[in-house]
């Protein structure tokens, strides 16, 4: 599952929409609820993007293709406590919780940890499930050139954003 900048903010009101709507935290303004759920989500996406480029600049060090440069990331993710793949969701989910317990803008936090958590997680996995079809529709079209290249990532780009407007999703 990938997050894509342009979802964040989509996922970051259905969160909290979902939270308020629920009864689980109580907001005076939502909006800015929003925002630190944007910053947690984006600050995360900041993050991964670092580990890839680390990873991408070590398998062009020693060598290697696609399968080295996600072991890398993983060993990397690892090393800075950070959640990856699936453990991603549980990671950002965490954060997203943590920032809901100290945030000036949350009034009450009324649910129990794990209710919000399972909340919070399931928005995350529909917004990201949707997009993994789309990311899979592009690898398959660009299968020709090797991952973790400059070529590869420039494809990607151009391909998703055809795939991405062909589907009406931006």
């Amino acid at each position: 599952m990938k997050l894509y900048a342009s979802k964040i903010p989509v996922i970051a009101l259905d969160i909290v929409r979902l939270l308020t709507s629920e009864n689980d935290i109580d907001a005076e303004n939502p909006k800015e609820v929003e925002a630190d759920v944007e910053a947690v989500l984006k600050e995360y996406l900041r993050q991964e993007r670092a580990l890839t480029e680390r990873a991408k600049d070590r398998v062009e060090a020693v060598g290697g293709g696609r399968d080295e440069v996600t072991r890398f990331k993983r060993q990397l993710a690892e090393q800075a406590n950070m959640g990856f793949g699936g453990e991603g969701l549980s990671y950002m989910a965490n954060q997203i919780m943590a920032m809901l317990m100290r945030s000036t803008n949350v009034d009450e936090v009324f649910s129990e940890d794990d209710i919000m958590r399972r909340k919070i997680k399931k928005v995350l996995e529909k917004h990201m499930a949707a997009d993994d079809e789309i990311d899979k529709e592009v690898r398959d079209k660009i299968k020709n050139l090797q991952e973790g290249t400059k070529t590869w990532d420039v494809e990607y780009a151009r391909v998703m954003e055809q795939v991405k407007r062909r589907r009406g999703v931006s």
